[in-house]
């Protein structure tokens, strides 16, 4: 998925793959709520377009660190994209 920039600033945080233990960094361009799950639209770069991913929130909220996933699933990443897209109706979101 490929998202164009928006000009505010954006907050970045870092996650650990736990499986390897490599260190990624990720701009969060936005977040929402459906069905009781959090996810999160994200970018690796402030360039004017960036590969964008969707990631979903899998840790409760009893867990020191939130732990997030990659959207993988082709039906929810169709569905949360296109939530994602009303959410940022100025920016064009490419699937």
């Amino acid at each position: 998925m490929r998202v164009p920039q928006r000009t505010e600033v954006m907050d970045k945080i870092t996650f650990t793959a736990p499986e390897t233990g490599e260190t990624l960094s990720f701009y969060v361009l936005e977040q929402t709520v459906v069905s009781g799950r959090e996810y999160i639209l994200a970018v690796e770069s402030e360039e004017e377009e960036a590969e964008a991913y969707l990631l979903r929130k899998i840790s409760d909220v009893s867990a020191e660190e939130a732990g997030y996933a990659f959207v993988e699933d082709e039906e929810e990443l169709a569905s949360i994209g296109k939530v994602f897209a009303e959410l940022m109706e100025d920016t064009d979101i490419v699937f």
